[in-house]
């Protein structure tokens, strides 16, 4: 049951970071214009909409959950914490809830049902041949 839960909370993760990343990239979900680009929200959207994708199928999970909990450290210490200190008044909450969601993924891994847990899984049957 707890593979089963940390799998739905990566995939469920990944997708709501895409849709960040497609905000900004593609002018969709309420957004008007899309970022300019090379702008450092234009490379969180590309971080966040591929990384995104990345996220959901497990591939490089640890890595790139532990990139992620740091651009929501970012975002929160340029976006919201110049607004006020609590994340309830700054609308920090959302970055702060990301962060530390990626920070236990980057711990925990991908799941048994990740690209990279059929990878491990295939090296350990490789290994015990």
């Amino acid at each position: 049951m707890a593979h089963a839960a940390l799998n739905l909370l990566r995939i469920a993760s990944g997708l709501l970071f895409m849709q960040h990343g497609a905000q900004k990239l593609f002018a969709v979900l309420g957004r008007e214009t899309p970022v300019e680009a090379f702008s450092l929200l234009w490379y969180a959207g590309v971080l966040e909409f591929w990384g995104g994708i990345l996220m959901v199928v497990g591939l490089f999970t640890r890595p790139l959950a532990f990139l992620f909990a740091g651009q929501m450290v970012v975002a929160y210490v340029l976006r919201h914490a110049p607004r006020g200190t609590f994340p309830l008044t700054n609308g920090g909450e959302q970055a702060a809830l990301f962060g530390l969601i990626f920070l236990y993924i980057a711990a925990r891994g991908g799941g048994a049902f990740s690209l990279d847990g059929l990878r491990a899984a295939r090296l350990r049957r490789r290994a015990a041949k």
